[in-house]
């Protein structure tokens, strides 16, 4: 009898912890598990507001998918997914083709410009490791240049980040944080740097503890961050950003941090979506193809207590990961009584750069230098989780 093939699509935090929970539930006899990828590298995605800024270097970032898998088991593929064709059981690489008997799609996503104009030509739109590392050269050029220009344009050293979700805080968190240092490193004078947070919804962080909200915003204004709530961005230009009802900020650094869409490949292959997001069964299991489950990014599950999709996380995507896994080995053994995915939210923590952060566990509310011990502590729990203790100790965060 031949062995199942299983082909997970993509290696961020859903894909990589669905490779790695499947080798070990699996015998060798019971499947052949392949991992496609376009690096030959997984990211901490959640860490990217660090490099970004300059605050981490990115390679730390960064770990090789070989050393996170038993090669012995799983097969790697370097290559980029172009198209799934569900009808003939087979995803179309870049480069070739591989058949499956079961797909996990785990593609991630790609930033929602909501089709505001000239975002993609003047902003920097890619939370990848490479986007990470532009961001923080073009951020150091634009210190560097700042002496050495003749013509110091108001907007040289203003730095306009798109959007007060997770990501938009995290980041000006971390480069306002820096933005002293940076000052001192190139001999420029602290007032010439201006820094804007612009956000459509009435508050930043939407959905989030009013209370945190307003000790994050407090704290971000004291480093120079200016607010921009309820504020939508109606073009994105070469010299800056226009908002509200016409006004302009003249910026030379754009940031696009409002939230992402599912990967382009969702849709080009056929799958019903929303934002290339699809509404998956309770199994995880796409509508009408019970051989191809969608994790990550590229799902949507509705939050029934709050009548809303649950936001892409890393939390939220390891965890579907795991219930995959599980219902994967269940259907090789004959068995259609999958399990349904049920979110256990462990909390959420946003950090504000430096040694603060805030964020909810559980029913607690905790902000200051505990809510950032508490944030590394998720961040090597993520590590522990996908690469063990000792991938924890080499790449993992330690406060004294």
């Amino acid at each position: 009898m031949n062995k199942a093939k299983i082909v997970i699509a993509g290696a961020g935090y859903g894909g990589m912890n669905a490779a790695v929970t499947l080798s070990k539930k699996l015998g060798a006899n019971d499947a052949s598990i392949t991992l496609v990828n376009k690096h030959d590298y997984h990211y901490q995605t959640t860490w990217l507001h660090e490099p970004a800024a300059g605050s981490m270097e990115p390679d730390r970032a960064r770990v090789k998918i070989s050393s996170l898998l038993n090669t012995n088991r799983v097969n790697f593929v370097e290559d980029e997914v172009v198209e799934v064709k569900k009808e003939d059981k087979k995803i179309i690489l870049k480069n070739g083709e591989l058949d499956y008997d079961y797909l996990v799609v785990a593609l991630g996503a790609t930033a929602e410009t909501f089709g505001i104009p000239g975002v993609h030509e003047h902003a920097f739109t890619k939370w990848t490791l490479d986007g990470a590392r532009q961001v923080k050269e073009h951020i150091e050029l634009k210190f560097a240049d700042y002496n050495n220009v003749l013509d110091r344009t108001e907007g040289v050293l203003t730095f306009v980040v798109a959007g007060a979700g997770f990501t938009g805080i995290e980041f000006i968190g971390e480069l306002s944080e820096r933005a002293p240092e940076l000052c001192k490193r190139y001999d420029v004078p602290r007032e010439a740097v201006r820094m804007y947070v612009v956000e459509a919804a009435p508050s930043a962080l939407p959905g989030f503890d009013p209370e945190l909200v307003e000790y994050g915003m407090n704290l971000l204004e004291s480093r120079g961050v200016e607010f921009k709530i309820n504020t939508p961005i109606k073009e994105v230009t070469a010299s800056g950003v226009i908002v509200g009802e016409g006004e302009e900020i003249n910026a030379d650094t754009i940031v696009w941090a409002t939230g992402v869409r599912g990967n382009p490949v969702i849709e080009k292959s056929g799958f019903e979506a929303n934002r290339g997001r699809v509404k998956v069964e309770p199994d995880l299991r796409a509508p009408g193809h019970d051989d191809v489950f969608i994790i990550g990014d590229c799902a949507l599950i509705i939050n029934e207590e709050a009548n809303r999709p649950y936001p892409p996380t890393a939390q939220i995507a390891t965890q579907m990961a795991k219930t995959t896994a599980k219902n994967i080995e269940s259907l090789l053994k004959g068995s259609s009584n999958l399990e349904a995915f049920k979110f256990n939210n462990q909390g959420t923590v946003a950090s504000l750069g430096g040694k603060e952060a805030i964020g909810v566990v559980g029913s607690r509310k905790i902000y200051g230098g505990t809510a950032s011990f508490m944030k590394k502590m998720i961040d090597n729990k993520a590590l522990l989780t996908v690469g063990g203790p000792m991938l924890a100790l080499k790449k993992g965060k330690f406060p004294l």
